[in-house]
Order: C-alpha cells, then structure tokens, then sequence
C-alpha cells in the first residue's frame, strides 16, 4: 500500500476496524493518589503519544480557554490529566517540558500554542507525525485515519459527535475517556510503525 496516496474516507471505511484500547487501559489521573501511581510508568517511557482536548467554541471570534485535558500514552496504557481551573500538575509540566522525551501526535500546532498561553508551559520535545507522512498532494496534512490506513490497512473510527462534546466538564463519560486516550494512543502506535520501517525522519512540531 503506498504511504502517499491520499485514501479516499469511503474506502477506508471498508476496512477491518484498528483495534483500540480497552477502557481498562485507559486511566483518569483525577487525584493525587492516581497521580503518583502512573508517574513511574510515565517516566519510563522513551516515547509518549499526545493529544489535548479543548471545550469547543461555537461563535465567531470566541477563544477557547483551553486546553481541558492533556492526554498521554504509552504501550499499554493511556493517561488522561484533566485541567482544573486553568491548572495542570507540576510533575506533569515538568515531563511536556523535558526536550529529551519526545511527545508524539497529530496537528499540534494548537495544542502547543493553548498549553504555552494558557498553562505557561513550553513543550520540549513534540513531534508532528503529520509531518511526517507525505502525500501525493502537497496541500494535504495527514491526521490519524488517514496514518493508520496507510500504514495497517485499518480503520481508526473517529467520532465527530464525541470530538465536540464539553471536555471542561468533570467527570468524563466512559465514551470520552475511551475517545481521548486512544487519540494519544494511535499516535504512539503510528510513532513505532514508522520507526519499525525505517521511514522516521523526525520534526518537532
């Protein structure tokens, strides 16, 4: 299968479904307690997928106050850390901060911008995977269906409804918390595709 051609959203469809994390794998880190306890594995990890989420916004010129939930994962597992009141743990802005541990994910523009202005806190090491995946047409970025078509031959179901739900507003659904964690978790898997193949040629965001 060729690694630039921009599938059609139809055909991937058609495909056999990516298999996602199991909601036993997908931990909200909500408390002190369930804090500490991921950080060793959180640490450990060479290589982190990454995504934020924000509360959509709806009318013109309105700014998100964003992000509301940072979203990590390794391997096994995906953490979510939910944003309270404009505030994120400093164990966990220490980790995004450290430029020797890269943070992989997809179209982190925004992401990087809202946790710099809103949060204080300068990402070391991001890297856009979009960027790493050419297409035929230049004009195209690719996102993480279109990554995980290319690379598995599979489909990366994504919900548009979940996607806009309020991530300010605590607690999650089990259906969000499934949703977040596994856009952190396909980064990762994509990140270790590429890498397995040779084809890495890495750009910080």
């Amino acid at each position: 299968m060729s690694l630039t051609r921009q599938i059609p959203r139809e055909e991937i469809k058609t495909m056999p479904l990516f298999p996602a994390l199991t909601p036993e794998q997908v931990c909200m880190l909500d408390s002190p307690a369930a804090l500490a306890a991921a950080m060793p594995a959180l640490l450990a990890a060479p290589v982190l997928g990454f995504d934020t989420e924000s509360k959509p916004t709806f009318r013109k010129g309105e700014e998100s106050d964003g992000p509301h939930l940072i979203q990590l994962a390794d391997s096994q597992c995906a953490w979510l850390v939910p944003v309270v009141k404009g505030v994120l743990p400093e164990e966990i802005k220490t980790l995004l901060a450290d430029p020797a541990r890269p943070l992989v994910g997809f179209d982190l523009v925004s992401d990087r911008a809202l946790l710099k202005s809103r949060l204080g806190v300068e990402c070391g090491g991001l890297i856009d995977l979009g960027n790493l995946l050419p297409s035929d047409d230049a004009r195209i970025t690719v996102g993480a269906v279109q990554a995980v078509a290319r690379l598995f031959g599979q489909y990366f179901r994504k919900s548009k409804k979940l996607s806009t739900t309020n991530w300010s507003r605590l607690p999650l659904s089990p259906a969000q918390q499934a949703y977040a964690g596994n856009d952190a978790w396909v980064a990762l898997r994509v990140y270790q595709e590429l890498q397995a193949r040779g084809l890495l040629q890495e750009t910080t965001a």
